[in-house]
């Protein structure tokens, strides 16, 4: 198992991959500047985050290592490029990963859609992350159906075999402790899942804010995301 690599994903589209990428880099930097991060967004279809990481971070990373693969159709990447005349080739994804696996202490890698998301018309998110081995938490959106959403998607991991190391809740909209807690009972879905819950994002008003997503990163279990590369004291004010 590739043990410096994490990889993000999530139930479905905006189920908050992005979030939870940002405020691990923004961690990461805050923290353990002293060690290199690689960041990665594999396939890119239409308009996506490589913008947004350039603007909050300073990454040692050129653009195609962050995004090796990017189609300007916003849908499924097998879709997105049989109507560009372009084949979804896996190859520079699987070359920048490697390299940044070698060359930095840890790297995020942030999937795109789902964890059944199509990549090619053979393979979805979770043939990925079992044939490369790679560390997957699991975004959950706090609404109404979390709890059969995460389910799903848990049995749907280990169906095919992916390392799933837990879940993250992300609260995509103002709600109240006892909305939480009736659409996403934290002791309910680790009975029912079998899985880990890594921790609860908050709601961000600005989710491009460094120190809201420094603070929202600091409240889940790093010591489980981030391995042995945490520091040992560390706390945000």
């Amino acid at each position: 198992m590739t043990s410096n690599t994490l990889l993000i994903a999530g139930t479905d589209t905006d189920a908050g991959k992005t979030v939870l990428t940002t405020a691990l880099v923004a961690y990461w930097q805050t923290y353990c500047r002293d060690r290199a991060l690689g960041l990665m967004k594999p396939i890119q279809s239409g308009v996506g985050d490589l913008e947004l990481y350039q603007t909050l971070f300073t990454l040692d990373q050129s653009p195609e290592s962050i995004t090796p693969v990017y189609f300007q159709t916003p849908v499924a990447p097998p879709i997105a490029a049989e109507q560009e005349n372009a084949i979804v080739d896996l190859a520079p994804v699987w070359q920048e990963l490697t390299t940044l696996q070698q060359s930095k202490d840890r790297v995020l890698v942030e999937g795109l859609g789902g964890l059944g998301s199509p990549v090619t018309r053979e393979l979805i998110v979770a043939d990925l992350a079992r044939d490369w081995q790679l560390p997957t938490v699991l975004v959950v959106p706090i609404k109404l159906g979390a709890i059969s959403q995460t389910i799903a998607n848990v049995v749907l991991a280990r169906h095919y075999r992916v390392p799933l190391i837990g879940v993250i809740l992300n609260t995509i909209t103002p709600i109240t402790p006892k909305q939480q807690e009736q659409w996403a009972p934290i002791t309910l879905l680790e009975s029912l899942a079998g899985v880990r819950v890594l921790g609860t994002l908050p709601y961000l008003q600005n989710p491009q804010d460094l120190t809201q997503l420094t603070q929202a990163a600091a409240g889940l279990d790093l010591e489980c995301l981030f391995d042995r590369f945490v520091p040992a004291q560390s706390s945000v004010g």
